[in-house]
C-alpha cells in the first residue's frame, strides 16, 4: 500500500478487496462502464445505486456527465455521498467530474479495470471531458478518496489494451526510473506479471503530482509524448479512425525523442533505442499521419499558452527536460 499525503493507493488481489474500504459507507453509488458490468456486480451489493455509461471518446462529454449528475440526483445522493467509478481512464475521468461538480462536490474513488488506468489515467485527480474533437477541455483537478489497484481486472483485458497501457507505463519510468525501464521492457518483452511494475508506476507519479498537484511545474513532465499524442487523436477523430490514446501515447513518445535529438539534447540513437524497445514490447510505433498536420491541433491543446507549448524531451532513459516551443517550431525540427 502506498499513501502520500492525499494522495492514496490502495491494492489487492481481487475486487472484492475493495470492500473493506467502502464498509463505512451509508452512500455509496457505483459508476461503471457497461463493459466491465462483471466486476461492477462483484461489489454492487454495497451500493445504493449503480450508474452504467457507455465509455467511449464519442460519449465522454458533458451530455454524459450531466446524465450522471441526473441519475445521482434521482437516486437521491446527499453531499455525503461516495462515487465509486469502476472502469478505464474515461469512465474514471467523467465520474470523477460528475462528482466534483454535483452539489458543488462530492468525494469519488476509483477501481480502474484498465492497465491504463491502473498506472495513469485514475491516479492523480485529473477528471474532464472532450470538448467537440480536442482531448479533456473541459475539468478540474480533484483528488479521488482513493484509487484501488487489482491484477484481477487484468487478466481479461484484449492484447490491445495491455499495449495501450504498457505505453504509458514506459512513459513513466522513462520520466523517472531508467532500471525500471529496463525491467518494464524485459517483462512484457516476456509477457510475465505487471504487478510490482504498476505499483512503482503509480507510486511515482503520485510522488510527482504530491509535489506539483496542479501542474505549474514538475506534474508537466507526466505529459511526455501527449502533446503529440492528442494531436494525432484529434486527427483520428476526424478521420474516423481506430487510434487508441496508449497507441498514440507511444507513437508521440517517438516523436518527443527525436525532436529532442534535433535540438541536440537526447543521446544519439535515442529514438531508435526507444522504437526497438516499443516493438519488442508489443507497442505500435508508426506514425500514421503527416507531421505538418499536428502543429495545429496542438496550437489549440489545452496545454498551450502564449502561442507555445511545454514539449517534454527525453534525454536518456530516466531523465526528461521541458523546453517551450511553438508547435510551428517543433513540427518543423521533426521533417527538416
Amino acid at each position: 500500500m502506498f499513501k502520500d499525503m492525499e494522495i492514496r493507493i490502495e491494492s489487492g488481489e481481487r475486487v472484492r478487496d475493495v470492500l473493506p474500504l467502502i464498509a463505512g459507507e451509508g452512500e455509496l453509488y457505483l459508476v461503471y462502464d457497461s463493459e466491465v458490468a462483471p466486476w461492477a456486480g462483484e461489489i454492487a451489493g454495497a451500493a445504493r445505486a449503480a450508474i452504467a455509461i457507455e465509455a467511449s471518446e464519442e460519449n465522454k462529454s458533458m451530455d454524459t456527465v450531466l446524465s450522471i449528475c441526473r441519475q445521482l440526483m434521482e437516486a437521491g445522493a446527499s453531499r455525503k455521498a461516495l462515487v465509486l467509478a469502476v472502469g478505464g481512464g474515461i469512465t474514471t475521468d467523467m465520474a470523477g467530474f460528475a462528482a466534483s461538480i454535483y452539489k458543488r462536490g462530492i468525494r469519488y474513488a476509483n477501481l480502474p479495470t484498465t492497465l491504463l488506468a491502473q498506472v495513469d489515467a485514475a491516479v492523480g485527480g485529473k477528471t474532464g471531458v472532450n470538448l467537440d474533437d480536442y482531448k479533456n477541455m473541459l475539468g478540474v483537478i480533484v483528488q479521488p478518496v482513493f484509487t484501488f489497484l487489482t491484477p484481477e481486472v487484468l487478466k481479461t483485458l484484449p492484447e490491445r489494451e495491455l499495449c495501450s497501457g504498457a505505453a504509458e507505463l514506459l512513459k513513466t519510468f522513462l520520466i523517472g526510473d531508467a532500471a525500471a525501464y529496463g525491467e518494464a521492457v524485459r517483462v512484457l518483452r516476456e509477457g510475465r506479471d505487471l504487478g510490482k511494475l504498476i505499483l512503482r508506476a503509480a507510486s511515482i507519479k503520485a510522488d510527482i503530482v504530491r509535489r506539483d498537484p496542479f501542474e505549474h511545474g514538475e506534474r508537466r513532465v507526466l505529459n511526455l509524448g501527449h502533446s503529440f499524442a492528442h494531436a494525432l487523436e484529434h486527427e483520428a477523430r476526424l478521420r474516423e479512425d481506430d487510434l487508441s490514446h496508449g497507441e498514440a501515447v507511444g507513437i508521440g513518445i517517438l516523436l518527443a525523442a527525436r525532436l529532442s535529438e534535433r535540438l541536440g539534447l537526447a543521446e544519439t540513437g535515442l529514438e531508435e533505442r526507444l522504437r526497438a524497445d516499443f516493438v519488442a514490447a508489443g507497442l505500435r510505433t508508426d506514425c500514421p499521419y503527416p507531421l505538418e498536420c499536428l502543429a495545429a491541433p496542438m496550437a489549440k491543446d489545452k496545454k498551450a499558452a502564449d502561442g507555445t507549448v511545454h514539449f517534454i524531451l527525453p534525454v536518456r532513459p530516466g531523465e526528461v527536460i521541458i523546453r517551450a516551443l511553438t508547435p510551428a517550431e517543433a513540427v518543423r525540427a521533426l521533417i527538416a
